[in-house]
């Protein structure tokens, strides 16, 4: 099992089943909702269990997906696609280590001008 929250702990959450391994988005939304390039692994929607929520809000950045955010503290925690079982968690929200490994960097045609992508971790021009 492996737990998180956001940085106030306002929102928490456990899931019970495996996670993916994370991908590092680069994507224009992840870059200015989170400051930099945002790592997430997902997991079955049916493995996923929201503890405390009441400051959880979700964002509608597209058409395609909603993005969940802590309205306390501001805590960029999820991303769900629209009709999809399957939830994307911030990596960065675990409490504990998660044993997981990067496994490719996505939507690099959007990367930054300010940082250059160096390791030899796959890397895709869109998802």
């Amino acid at each position: 099992m492996f737990k998180g929250s956001c940085l106030c702990g306002s929102v928490t959450f456990r899931v019970t089943g495996n996670l993916t391994p994370p991908s590092a988005c680069h994507c224009g939304q992840c870059r200015k909702q989170s400051g930099h390039f945002w790592s997430a692994t997902n997991a079955n929607d049916a493995d996923f269990e929201l503890i405390t929520s009441d400051s959880l809000r979700w964002f509608s950045a597209s058409d395609i997906a909603k993005r969940g955010f802590c309205s306390d503290c501001g805590s960029f925690l999820l991303w769900k696609r629209t009709g999809s079982e399957r939830i994307s968690i911030s990596m960065g929200s675990f409490d504990d280590p998660t044993r997981q490994t990067l496994a490719r960097h996505i939507f690099v045609a959007d990367k930054g001008d300010y940082y250059q992508i160096t390791d030899s971790i796959a890397q895709l021009e869109t998802s």
